[in-house]
């Protein structure tokens, strides 16, 4: 984890956290069009290599990424209650209520500013369902929810910034009931590779900066299972992710290049996308 050490913590909020999620807006950035704060899944883009992909397009790869997600939990037909844990500007939330059965949706972030962006987001929505849609405060490691409350725990492209993911996996295992499941999707390190964080944070200034950190597959996969999670399972989405986000990219002024070094990263293999998924043992 390279530079983990070194990023300051204030109000339990990472300095380049709380920055990057402040005052610096990244959903406002152009290569998160529309709000959603995700790298896409892209699987059905047109295919014609020259033209340029739109904003429209985008869009569409991060509200897919979510559905890729939430049709992971209970085969595609989620009931009950859900919490997500670094909901942003709480879209995915929406999105999940929109096109999805839950009874209600917990939006839970870290952040202050994201939450107040969350809450004139889904005005509408939370004025029109309060009893469906709520917003908290809390870190993926102590969450403000109560023990055995959620049907569904999800996570789409936030657990880059966890610092301790045995203790997110814990916390995942306390709020679900038996039978309940869990869904994340981000990028890790594929495997416990010893150079991988120092090649990261070289390549790319997310890792360098402390922003993101390199967390190993197995590191997650170990946590959720020592947490006492079954059926923990990862598939790669790499291709269904890099290749067009970079894409799409290609099109954008950027006054940075370091975001289009996340496509080779994935192809020399020291990064990969992945949907991981785990379910809480039903009562005996």
């Amino acid at each position: 984890m390279t530079g983990d050490d070194e990023v300051a913590v204030v109000d339990g909020v990472p300095s380049r956290v709380r920055a990057v999620y402040g005052p610096d807006d990244l959903s406002s950035v152009p290569s998160f069009g529309g709000g959603f704060i995700n790298f896409g899944h892209w699987d059905g883009i047109p295919p014609d290599p020259e033209r340029p992909l739109t904003v429209d397009d985008r869009v569409r790869s991060e509200r897919d990424l979510y559905r890729r997600v939430l049709g992971a939990l209970a085969g595609g037909r989620p009931r009950g209650r859900a919490v997500e844990v670094g909901c942003g500007l709480g879209l995915g939330c929406a999105l999940a209520l929109e096109e999805y059965a839950f009874d209600a949706v917990t939006g839970v972030d870290i952040h202050p500013d994201q939450l107040a962006r969350a809450r004139r987001a889904n005005a509408e929505l939370l004025a029109a369902s309060p009893d469906r849609l709520c917003f908290a405060r809390g870190a993926a490691e102590r969450l403000p929810l109560p023990d055995a409350g959620f049907d569904h725990l999800y996570s789409v492209e936030a657990a880059q910034h966890f610092r301790d993911l045995r203790a997110f996996a814990r916390e995942g295992a306390r709020v679900l009931r038996p039978g309940g499941r869990v869904a994340v999707a981000s990028f890790f390190v594929p495997d416990d590779r010893e150079d991988a964080a120092d090649e990261l944070a070289r390549r790319l200034d997310s890792f360098a900066s402390g922003l993101d950190v390199a967390h190993p597959l197995p590191e997650l996969t170990g946590a959720l299972a020592e947490a006492g999670l079954v059926e923990v399972r990862a598939e790669s989405l790499g291709e269904s992710v890099w290749p067009g986000f970079d894409r799409f990219l290609a099109g954008v002024d950027l006054p940075v290049s370091w975001p289009r070094n996340f496509l080779g990263a994935y192809r020399d293999g020291l990064l990969d996308y992945y949907l991981v998924t785990a379910t809480r043992p039903p009562a005996a």
